[in-house]
């Protein structure tokens, strides 16, 4: 059996998967967001619960948005407090008596995708999400790669390509990241930036949905941003594809329901590329909130 948990900073969502990955059990409960013992103690307290419920103990993987100090193993994280700065894994090891296995949630996510039936045979997986946030994972034959510090994949913490900073013109925005520095782009590609940006030029504040939904209608303000962001979206994740080269890239987070996305992008991309380079396949991930605990199951395949 195969546990998966995705630690948010309000909910713990746990899973089961039995060997023939399918999900057989899942549950909900608030995440102890500054209480790191009753944090420590609720994970273990599920892990109980489902070793009695099926008779065997299951092998375990929990996905946070954070991720381990490859120094010191403690946790880096900011949307779950009670786990800042602590032991987590060693922890939980401690508490239910086997090992753990700790990703950032945006690896689970990408982790995910790559063990669904119609990708578990391609060598590598790109996941990316554009969501609240800019961010990705890597897949290379069925596997997280986290490289040495554990930040492989982080790519919404790497810089504006200074292609898309000419593509945005003499009054481009220079935007803050949570990270505390200029120019990310989580900033720029996310639901969010892509609202900041339109904010930018327009004077206007819009959400995301409404601006897509005056896209459609035809709207001049609209279709102007739409148009720049597309172009900025080939800008960055050609970049992004000549550094990783991915077979399949599959998109996850509200953005990613923009249909116009997987028109665009294969027509946008192949000018940044490298003459040699294909666009890799571009598709909408199918798991949708699910992936987070699914991914975090699935660390310990392989």
């Amino acid at each position: 059996m195969f546990y998966g948990f995705d630690v948010g900073g309000t909910k713990i969502e746990f899973a089961a998967f039995n060997h023939n990955l399918q999900r057989v059990a899942s549950e909900r409960v608030a995440t102890p967001t500054h209480d790191y013992a009753k944090l420590v103690e609720t994970l273990a307290g599920l892990v109980d619960k489902y070793d009695a419920q099926f008779a065997e103990q299951g092998q375990i993987g929990f996905g946070l948005p954070g991720m381990e100090n490859a120094t010191d193993n403690t946790i880096l994280t900011v949307n779950v407090p009670a786990a800042k700065g602590k032991p987590l894994r060693a922890d939980l090891e401690a508490r239910i008596g086997r090992s753990v296995k700790i990703e950032n949630d945006a690896n689970c996510f990408a982790l995910s995708e790559a063990w669904d039936d119609d990708l578990k045979d391609e060598t590598s997986v790109m996941g990316l999400i554009l969501g609240t946030g800019f961010g990705g994972g890597i897949i290379h034959e069925g596997k997280v790669f986290s490289g040495r510090n554990h930040v492989a994949g982080e790519v919404g913490h790497t810089r504006l390509p200074i292609d898309a900073w000419f593509h945005l013109g003499e009054n481009a925005p220079l935007l803050d990241c949570g990270c505390g520095k200029k120019g990310c782009l989580d900033s720029y590609l996310s639901g969010r930036g892509f609202e900041l940006i339109y904010a930018h030029y327009f004077n206007e504040t819009k959400k995301a949905q409404d601006i897509i939904a005056a896209f459609y209608e035809g709207e001049e303000k609209a279709t102007q941003h739409v148009e720049r962001f597309m172009e900025l979206l080939a800008i960055c994740l050609a970049n992004l594809f000549t550094a990783y080269d991915p077979h399949v890239v599959a998109l996850g987070g509200g953005l990613s329901n923009f249909a116009l996305i997987y028109e665009e992008m294969p027509k946008r991309i192949p000018k940044y590329l490298l003459p040699v380079a294909q666009c890799p396949k571009i598709i909408k991930a199918k798991h949708g909130d699910s992936g987070g605990v699914r991914g975090a199951a699935f660390l310990n395949l392989a």
